[in-house]
């Protein structure tokens, strides 16, 4: 295993952790910044009020597909032509998609050029933690891990103070900011463990692999399944902040844009503190349990706080925020479960189907709403995702310390 025993290899690995917690969070602005920007720049090319939360999520699901479809293909070309190479790839597909984004006057066009964006930035995250998992030694990844989710959550508040300047403005700030990494990653070292199974015969970035044992298939869904919450309370309870704000009797105006800056903050401490827990406990999984416990008691406070204020609900946002932090813990066990020669592929599609998973979580949801209304569908959809993540937790082996340079054979 790759191990870290000079100077010239520390600080390659504190550069290397420095550089995918830049990219994260260049990945996370680019990434939430039509949630920010969705009701303003709506309207602004002429979507009526009305047509507003039919329209928005049409363009979410669509940069969540893409987002589904770029995990494969930037997971299978990471174990097949190496990390480093995807990096490249994904930061400029990703970051001439915002420069686009900017210049868009229909929702046709704007949905188009969001799925084109999912594409490019599926690569950035899934790459980053496995050189990350890869480089450093087994005691220390979850640290390395934990750096680089906790800054790059952060990209939620600039997304958020850009986006006040106009929603135009900020796709090209993303796109800039984009270009600027793609300059950093130069510097960057391919992971070791990569380098060492380069030649080799065994099949790498098999995709279908996970599909042909049914113990492998079993353990990626788990993967897969104990990220879900995360993005049901991001992408549904926040972002529909005006539905939701209605359905509560809140009272003065919610902004969901300052919502989703107070969860991603809250998140990023929430991600330092489940990445403490579980090197402190030298337990992924207890870790796990503690903040899906946690965000299944944020959520029932959230839908019951009928009538209130916008300071109120932005400290909610936060509370619900710290409470999935999990996501710091949950990429490193995604991580963590498999062989280098498919681990790329692994730890970039699990983190962006959780993502695209949004799609079916927004059309049940929508169903569900037509039935039960805002509030009680809120619920129902959280007690099934949450149930579901817990099973999955307990249906994976600890990985805590696991020596992660072995490979995966049929």
């Amino acid at each position: 295993m790759t191990e870290i025993t000079s100077p010239k290899l520390q600080r390659n690995a504190i550069f290397l952790v420095l550089v995918a917690s830049l990219g994260y969070f260049v990945d996370i602005y680019d990434l939430l910044i039509f949630l920010i920007v969705r009701k303003q720049s709506l309207l602004d090319i002429g979507v009526k009020p009305v047509d507003l939360l039919t329209k928005g999520i049409n363009i979410v699901n669509w940069q969540m597909i893409g987002l589904l479809l770029g995990g494969i293909l930037w997971g299978v070309l990471g174990d097949k032509l190496g990390r480093i190479k995807v990096l490249f790839g994904s930061i400029t597909l990703y970051s001439l998609a915002n420069f686009a984004n900017g210049f868009v006057h229909d929702p046709d066009t704007y949905a188009i050029i969001r799925f084109i964006a999912g594409v490019g930035l599926a690569g950035e995250l899934g790459a980053g933690v496995t050189l990350v998992s890869e480089t450093l030694s087994k005691e220390k990844r979850g640290y390395g891990t934990m750096i680089v989710a906790a800054v790059g959550l952060f990209g939620a508040a600039a997304a958020n103070i850009v986006a006040k300047y106009g929603w135009r403005d900020a796709y090209f700030v993303g796109g800039g900011l984009g270009i600027l990494l793609l300059l950093l990653r130069i510097g960057t070292y391919e992971s070791g463990m990569f380098k060492n199974i380069k030649e080799t015969a065994v099949s790498k970035g098999n995709f279908f692999m996970l599909f042909t044992n049914w113990s492998r298939f079993k353990k990626y869904l788990f993967c897969i399944l104990i990220g879900a919450p995360l993005w049901y309370v991001v992408g549904v309870l926040i972002s529909l902040q005006p539905e939701f704000g209605v359905a509560l009797h809140a009272k003065g105006k919610l902004n969901a844009g300052d919502g989703i800056l107070y969860a991603y903050i809250a998140i990023a401490i929430g991600g330092i503190a489940a990445g403490l827990l579980s090197q402190l406990t030298r337990s992924r999984k207890l870790s796990m349990y503690v903040f899906l416990i946690l965000s299944v008691i944020s959520v029932i406070v959230y839908l019951r706080a009928d009538g209130m204020t916008s300071s109120e609900y932005l400290w909610l946002c936060a509370f619900m925020g710290f409470c999935v932090g999990y996501w710091t813990t949950f990429i490193t066990i995604a991580a963590e479960q498999f062989g280098t020669n498919i681990r790329s592929t692994v730890a970039t599609t699990v983190p962006n189907f959780v993502r695209g998973s949004l799609v079916p979580i927004n059309l049940a949801f929508l169903a569900l709403k037509g039935h039960y209304g805002m509030i009680t569908s809120g619920y129902i959809m959280m007690a099934i995702l949450s149930t579901l993540a817990l099973f999955s937790v307990s249906q994976l082996k600890e990985t805590f310390g696991k020596d992660l340079d072995y490979l995966e054979v049929d």
